[in-house]
């Protein structure tokens, strides 16, 4: 507790300033997700209290960030329209998958993962941070211009056939499970499809159209309604945000420029009057736990979304440690990545009980607060506090910002989550790979396939099939390097100083094989042509291991394989040096000593030439 109060006046300075700073934003991320104002602070409130709290990087501030609203808001997207596009029916499910992302994120702390989240490939973490931009910036297209798919009536006219096809789905499907023979007896069909209203097939419609316009793909095919159907006051409002948010930069960044456009523009719109849309109304009063995530609970529920859970669950922890990092180089202090996960996990568990947004460490944040002299874990709770107190006293007053506001800043938001310095990087990386007698960087095809997957279709699968290529590619480089490093070659092109004392008439009887670096799976099939290259006279072959430290299962079971190859024509296999791994690996199969005998295995190559020279007839 002594530790937690020694910096009170700069922890209390950088919490303050860090809440202030992540209020526009908690309200704009909370709007962009769907949910609402309410669920981007309530996530901003308790994920950086507890997470700085728990968690292992004392000056972090934490909340919800760009990368994980972008996924959040597929995702609330998807339920949402599975429940006829009722939020608040969604909501007990959306929110599950919020809390078993964060205890996750524990298990994750737990079993010690958090190390491991450095070894993912730089190329696939740019051209997602890229593809988040690119998502943030098409979505806010729509509210930047003042245009909603659910007020176009001709827009959602569009989709009263499909609507009127979805609730009749949906009557069969309630039949089916109640037992009802549809095809025997038709009358309860029309019975129910009767009780449909006017207003029930305008809802569906606007589900199904606020559906389609969704997403980069979907502003894309709407944006010609956009621009016809814009509404310069909102527009305005947009673009006089933006234009605050990086001016004022140029007069200081002392204060937040995104709060300052904030309370001027909104402040603005307000004093003259100007008849805008305003975001969602903030309740006032404590944030209330929702507890039917638990009562409506069954694996059948949230079994189609276990990998989205775990998705936001690794991506809230790279997000937060990637920002670790930046702590800990301003701070010139160490996190502990294991810890910070067990907070992080902890935060967004508590955040989804209560309806908020799930979130991750927020690099900005937390260089304002280490600016502003926030050293402690205590300045993060400040931050969450700070949020809380503003949620109490002014909620009415937030409930009147403009959502072309909260748009603009989302925009600037989206220009500066990309990763430019991949971007820049780009003409000068190594064109190491050929396609089609094209050579490209096999860096930036990665980041290339990450971002264009990752904006138009799924943010998840995209990360896990860059992922999947970044590692084959990876080993194809590894396994080249080895086989380049690894020539298989007679003993009369290659010598080892060691292995000067053979006679010409040993070395025509003697093969010796140096095997340099791992052999694993992506470099044994080089390995695999020894065996057609070693010439007949030769009786005995030496494998020489002193700079193999490393074998898998599948570098294994090949020189097993070629092992059992060589004994049935009569050869004899000697290993000289075999190092800790694979001398392990070849015991546990019992490859020593049923195929080589321990006295075929010597430490050194002169204990090796005593036995060549002793047992090879000159």
């Amino acid at each position: 507790m002594k530790n937690l109060f020694s910096n009170f006046k700069g922890d209390l300075f950088g919490g303050i300033t860090a809440g202030i700073v992540a209020l526009p934003l908690a309200l704009a991320f909370g709007v962009s997700s769907g949910l609402g104002p309410d669920a981007g602070l309530y996530g901003a409130i308790f994920i950086s209290f507890f997470a700085a709290l728990f968690g292992g990087t004392p000056t972090q501030i934490s909340g919800p960030t760009a990368p994980m609203t972008a996924v959040s808001m597929v995702v609330i997207a998807g339920i949402v329209a599975a429940n006829d596009g009722d939020v608040q029916k969604a909501l007990p499910s959306i929110l599950l998958i919020f809390l078993l992302a964060g205890l996750i994120q524990i298990i994750l702390g737990f079993v010690g993962i958090g190390k491991y989240i450095r070894y993912i490939p730089y190329p696939v973490v740019s051209g997602f941070m890229t593809a988040i931009g690119v998502i943030i910036l098409f979505t806010q297209l729509a509210p930047s211009f003042g245009y909603n798919p659910k007020e176009d009536s001709e827009y959602v006219n569009m989709f009263k056939a499909e609507a009127e096809k979805r609730i009749l789905e949906n009557i069969l499907q309630d039949e089916a499970g109640e037992g009802i023979l549809v095809l025997e007896d038709f009358r309860e069909t029309i019975t129910r499809a009767e009780k449909i209203t006017p207003n029930d097939i305008l809802r569906e419609s606007q589900t199904l159209a606020a559906k389609e316009a969704s997403g980069v793909l979907g502003s894309i095919k709407v944006f010609t309604r956009i621009v016809r159907n814009v509404n310069w006051l909102e527009l305005s409002l947009a673009l006089l945000t933006i234009f605050i948010i990086y001016g004022f930069k140029r007069i200081t960044t002392k204060v937040p420029s995104t709060l300052v456009a904030l309370v001027v523009v909104t402040g603005g719109a307000v004093a003259l009057g100007l008849d805008y849309k305003p975001i969602r109304e903030i309740p006032s009063g404590f944030p209330i736990p929702n507890f039917e995530i638990f009562q409506f609970f069954s694996l059948k529920a949230i079994s189609p979304h276990i990998f989205t859970a775990i998705a936001l669950a690794f991506l809230g922890a790279i997000d937060s440690l990637l920002t670790s990092v930046v702590a800990d180089n301003m701070t010139k202090t160490k996190h502990s990545p294991n810890k910070e996960l067990v907070g992080q996990g902890i935060g967004n568990s508590i955040a989804a009980v209560f309806g908020g947004l799930p979130g991750a460490g927020a690099t900005i944040r937390t260089v304002v607060n280490i600016n502003a002299g926030g050293k402690t874990k205590l300045s993060g709770m400040i931050a969450g506090i700070m949020l809380l107190v503003i949620m109490l006293g002014f909620s009415s007053v937030a409930s009147k910002i403009p959502a072309a506001v909260l748009a603009g800043i989302l925009v600037t938001v989206g220009i500066g989550v990309m990763d430019y310095k991949g971007i820049k990087a780009i003409p000068s990386l190594p064109r190491d790979i050929k396609i089609a007698n094209i050579r490209l960087s096999s860096e930036v095809l990665i980041m290339i396939i990450v971002l264009v997957l990752s904006s138009l279709w799924d943010l998840v699968y995209a990360v896990g099939i860059g992922l999947v290529i970044a590692s084959l590619m990876f080993m194809k480089k590894i396994g080249d390097l080895t086989a380049q490093r690894s020539d298989v070659k007679s003993l009369k092109e290659e010598n080892w100083p060691d292995e000067l004392g053979l006679t010409d008439a040993l070395k025509e009887k003697v093969f010796i094989k140096h095997i340099k670096g791992p052999l694993f799976f992506g470099s044994t099939s080089d390995f695999q042509v020894l065996i057609k290259q070693i010439p007949d006279s030769a009786s005995t072959i030496v494998i020489r291991m002193d700079r193999m430290q490393y074998m898998d299962q599948t570098g294994l079971y090949v020189l097993e394989d070629i092992i059992v190859d060589l004994k049935k024509q009569g050869k004899n296999v000697l290993f000289v040096d075999v190092l800790k791994q694979p001398l392990y690996m070849m015991e546990r199969i019992r490859m020593i000593p049923q195929l080589i005998a321990k006295e075929h295995i010597f430490e050194n190559f002169d204990d090796c030439l005593r036995w060549i020279k002793k047992h090879t007839d000159k």
